[in-house]
């Protein structure tokens, strides 16, 4: 069991302050904070993956963007973005085209459920993609994506 660096208190090795003196303790390699980044465990290509995932793959991207583990590497930073727009097509679709769609009877014949459908495919695909190591990107959002990655 260690001591603090400060008054000579006992410290866990996991205690970044000592209980008694309040003075900050060294930190040695492989002693880091279990809950430094929530993302440390995580492999880059599975981040990459998970930001494809409908329905809550924008949370993944938002993690991962906000992560200090992922800060640097340009390749899932664009598969976060990437996700992160892909997500507000499918918002784009179902708050103005699904709406739109059920007010004029010739928009009826469909079209939301295509545009659904592709997304949906288009999220499959950059899974596929990601689970590859590929920066595929998608028409139209894969530029921001890119745009927004670069500008770290």
């Amino acid at each position: 069991m260690p001591f603090c660096s400060q008054c000579g208190q006992r410290v866990s090795a996991a205690d970044v302050f000592c209980g008694k003196c309040g003075g900050r303790q060294p930190v040695t390699p492989g002693t880091a904070h279990p809950r430094a980044d929530a993302m440390a465990a995580f492999h880059p290509r599975t981040a990459s993956v998970l930001c494809y995932v409908p329905g809550i793959g924008w949370i993944v991207s938002v993690v991962v963007l906000a992560s200090q583990r992922f800060r640097n590497d340009r390749a899932v930073r664009f598969h976060a973005f990437q996700g992160l727009y892909l997500f507000v097509a499918w918002l784009i679709a179902d708050w103005v085209l699904k709406p739109a769609a059920a007010l004029m009877p010739w928009m009826r014949f469909g079209i939301y459920q295509i545009v659904e459908l592709v997304l949906l495919v288009a999220s499959i695909f950059m899974m596929m993609k990601a689970g590859q190591n590929e920066a595929f990107e998608l028409p139209i959002v894969g530029e921001l994506a890119q745009r927004s990655a670069a500008g770290n």
